[in-house]
C-alpha cells in the first residue's frame, strides 16, 4: 500500500515563508506548472511582485500565522531563520515541506555539526563557544588562525570575526555581539562547491553535478560548471553524505550543503534546508531548475531531469552597484540576466544574477 499523499492539483496554493529573491524564483517557478503562491513575511519584497497573494505577519504571530495557514495547500519557506515554534504551529494546521527537523538542525551551528559528525561527515575542528571564558579554552583546543561564528542568524559573512591569534579575541567576541558561537579551524582547501540535492514526497532523489563556488568577502561570486578535477573526485563522498543527511530528516524539497576540497575529502562546512545561491545557475543551465524541483518535491509530482543543458554554465551574482549595469550582459551570447526588483542597493546586497550557458 502506498502511503504518499496525493499530488495537489494544479490551481492548489503554496504557502511560502519569507518574502525575498528565493521566494520570487520559486513563485515564478511555481506558476509555471499551474500553482499560485502566498508569501507570508514581516516585509514586502522581491517575492511580492510575482505572488498572488501577501500576508503581512512577524512569524511569531499566532493569529496571523493561522489565517494564512487556512488559505494555503503546502506551506514551504525560503530561508532558515524562522522559528521553530513557528513553524510547529503550522505544521499542526497544513503541511510544512521541509520538515521542522531540518530547519531546527540547520539554524543552529553546534547542533548542526553534531549532526553531520554522526552521520560520517567531516566538518573543520571545531568548538562551541557558550561565553568569554569559552573562547579562550577554544582556542586552546581549535588553535589559530580560526574563525568564530555566531550559532544563528549568521550568513553572508555576517555574525563572522576571524581570530589570527589568541589576542584577537576580545576583538572577536565584541565584533559578533557576545553570543553563543562556535569556534572553526581554518581549512586548508583547494576550492569550494555545494551539493545540490532534492528528495521528493516519495523519498526519490535526485541532485544536481557540483558548482565549484567562489566567495568574495564571504559573499559567493560565482558558480561554476563542469568543476575542476578536484571537485569532482570528491563529489561521490559529499553526495552520499547529502543522502544520509536527507533520509536522516526526512527531508523534502531542495538540500543544500556547502564543502571545501580537502587534503582527506570533503570538508562540510553547512546546509540549507532549501533551494540555495550556488544552484541559481540551474535555471538555464540544467534541464530543470532548483526552483522547479522544489516545487515539485513539495507538491508531491515526479522530480525532474538535472543534467546540463550546455557543455559549460556560469553564474555571476551581481553584488550591490553591479547590478546597475546588468544590461551590458544582454547582448552575450547565451547570457540569462535575472534581476530582483530590490528598491535599494546596498554594498554586499544581492541584487540579481547572471547566467551564462556555453553549448
Amino acid at each position: 500500500m502506498n502511503d504518499t499523499p496525493a499530488a495537489l492539483p494544479p490551481g492548489s496554493t503554496i504557502g511560502i515563508l519569507g518574502s525575498g529573491q528565493l521566494g520570487r524564483m520559486l513563485a515564478i517557478a511555481a506558476a509555471q506548472l499551474g500553482y499560485r503562491c502566498h508569501i507570508y513575511a514581516p516585509v514586502t519584497g522581491p517575492a511580492n511582485d510575482v505572488a498572488a497573494a501577501f500576508t503581512r505577519g512577524a512569524y511569531d504571530d499566532a493569529a496571523a500565522l493561522g489565517a494564512f495557514a487556512s488559505v494555503v495547500d503546502v506551506v514551504t519557506y525560503e530561508f532558515e531563520n524562522v522559528t521553530a515554534d513557528a513553524l510547529a504551529d503550522l505544521a499542526d494546521r497544513v503541511a510544512v515541506r521541509p520538515s521542522i527537523a531540518a530547519l531546527v538542525t540547520a539554524q543552529d551551528r553546534v547542533a548542526e555539526k553534531r549532526f553531520v559528525e554522526q552521520l560520517g561527515g567531516r566538518p573543520a575542528p571545531w568548538a562551541p563557544v557558550a561565553d568569554r571564558d569559552a573562547l579562550d579554552a577554544a582556542i586552546a583546543q581549535v588553535g589559530t588562525p580560526a574563525v568564530l561564528k555566531t550559532t544563528r542568524f549568521g550568513y553572508d559573512g555576517k555574525g563572522q570575526a576571524r581570530i589570527a591569534t589568541p589576542e584577537d579575541a576580545d576583538a572577536a567576541w565584541e565584533a559578533i555581539g557576545g553570543g553563543p558561537a562556535v569556534l572553526e579551524a581554518f581549512v586548508d582547501f583547494t576550492h569550494e562547491f555545494s551539493i545540490l540535492l532534492v528528495r521528493g514526497l516519495d523519498g526519490e532523489t535526485t541532485s544536481y553535478a557540483p558548482p565549484h563556488n567562489v566567495h568574495h568577502d564571504g559573499i559567493l561570486a560565482t558558480s561554476t560548471l563542469p568543476a575542476p578535477p578536484e571537485v569532482a573526485a570528491q563529489w561521490t563522498e559529499a553526495a552520499a553524505l547529502a543522502g544520509r543527511v536527507a533520509e536522516a530528516l526526512d527531508h523534502v524539497g531542495v538540500l543544500a550543503i556547502e564543502f571545501f576540497v580537502g587534503a582527506d575529502g570533503p570538508v562540510f562546512n553547512e546546509m540549507a534546508p532549501r533551494v540555495h545561491n550556488s544552484g541559481h545557475w540551474t535555471i538555464e543551465g540544467a534541464e530543470t531548475s532548483q526552483f522547479e524541483n522544489h516545487i515539485r518535491a513539495i507538491c508531491g509530482l515526479p522530480l525532474g531531469p538535472t543534467v546540463l543543458t550546455g557543455t559549460s554554465v556560469e553564474m555571476l551574482n551581481l553584488i550591490g552597484d553591479d547590478a546597475a549595469g546588468a544590461a551590458r550582459f544582454l547582448s552575450v551570447p547565451g547570457a540569462h540576466v535575472h534581476l530582483y526588483g530590490k528598491h535599494e542597493s546596498r554594498p554586499g546586497r544581492k541584487m540579481g544574477h547572471v547566467t551564462r550557458v556555453i553549448r
